[in-house]
């Protein structure tokens, strides 16, 4: 079994399920069980240009809230375990394993293409997701500074924007949010998946604490700006005890309203997931999977919109009644104040005269 590497959550780069071939690993007893071979090479994080038309990606899922969103990263350094947007590391011909940890695409003309965007004739303002497929914050922001300039953006056209974040690096942002709340142009969800402290260091190896989540939380009701929390994901027979404690915690802290989420094990996140389950948590695998199945009409994941955030069933539904009892006891089932549309100002430019590129990966550089 593969070592984990420090500050990595995945061990090894699967090959992505649009390879033309699928390697499997098979110990023929060529080489020795040596000291040498028991640690995996330290990987540094890698960036790629990644070039783009359009930086607003349209939804017409029914489950979701939202019909457009932003990610200025494709992949994320975080390198959570269970992360479900692994699998679209797949569409860069790339590993949903470490090379979604360690080899990111950023869109350095990010700002200049989402101004042509919103100064389109035919653009409909309604509320933008930003970070939802990966963290807009995760360690590369502090460096780029995409996810800030997109935020000005936004800002300076009074444009309503919806946020999910797990890191701290957000608060550096503080400014620009706490304007944007005074014109009910934004709203936080805080992700917080376990109150353990060791748990977390393993499962979420580069994310923020959840102490320091919590005071993120903390930070942002101070100055204004409506919050919630995100127990996401909940695993059952692995952090699911803990969803009124963290409910609790994030009460405290200053949210007003909370949301959760089912683990999610699409494509290449399932293999991934239990093959960190049994390097770190030995022999809680098959407890952990055969809940699932329980929570999935006998399968480990059902992609059903309506079914893939909650489960069915008996389990579920315990799940689902534990957390809505928690929420009125704890006054989380509040309505947080409606994002307005109407506030709009498109961007002063000729699009016209702005200039497309193509779309496409086309420069590497390390760091």
């Amino acid at each position: 079994m593969k070592a984990t590497q420090k500050g990595r959550g995945a061990a090894g780069n699967p090959d992505n399920r649009y390879a033309r071939w699928q390697r499997e690993e098979a110990d023929d007893g060529w080489w020795a069980e040596t000291e040498e071979f028991e640690f995996a090479p330290y990987l540094t994080t890698e960036l790629i240009v990644d070039t783009a038309k359009s930086v607003i990606s349209y939804n017409h899922s029914p489950d979701i809230p939202f019909d457009r969103s932003i990610n200025p990263y494709r992949g994320c350094e975080h390198g959570c375990s269970y992360c479900f947007a692994r699998p679209s590391h797949a569409y860069l011909g790339l590993s949903p394993g470490l090379d979604f940890e360690t080899k990111l695409a950023y869109k350095p003309d990010a700002v200049e293409v989402l101004r042509r965007e919103l100064a389109h004739p035919g653009y409909v303002c309604k509320p933008l997701a930003l970070g939802i497929n990966t963290d807009g914050w995760q360690p590369v922001e502090r460096r780029l500074r995409l996810t800030r300039g997109i935020l000005e953006t936004l800002a300076a056209c009074r444009h309503p924007v919806s946020i999910v974040t797990k890191s701290a690096l957000i608060l550096r942002d503080l400014d620009i949010l706490a304007e944007m709340a005074k014109q009910h142009l934004v709203r936080v969800a805080v992700s917080i998946t376990t109150l353990n402290t060791d748990l977390a260091r393993r499962m979420e190896p580069r994310a923020a604490s959840s102490q320091r989540r919590l005071s993120v939380l903390e930070a942002l009701s101070a100055a204004g700006i409506p919050t919630a929390v995100l127990v996401a994901p909940v695993i059952p027979a692995l952090t699911d005890h803990e969803l009124e404690d963290i409910l609790q915690a994030a009460a405290d802290a200053g949210a007003r309203t909370a949301g959760y989420v089912l683990l999610r094990l699409p494509h290449e996140v399932k293999p991934l997931f239990r093959d960190w389950l049994e390097r770190e948590e030995p022999g809680r695998a098959e407890h952990v999977f055969s809940l699932l199945r329980q929570m999935h009409g006998g399968k480990e994941y059902d992609s059903r919109f309506g079914h893939r955030h909650r489960g069915d069933g008996p389990l579920a539904d315990i799940i689902q009644q534990r957390f809505k009892i928690a929420c009125r006891r704890l006054r989380l089932d509040q309505h947080l104040p409606a994002l307005d549309s109407t506030l709009f100002q498109p961007p002063d430019m000729d699009i016209r005269q702005a200039k497309s590129t193509p779309t496409g990966l086309v420069q590497q550089s390390l760091f």
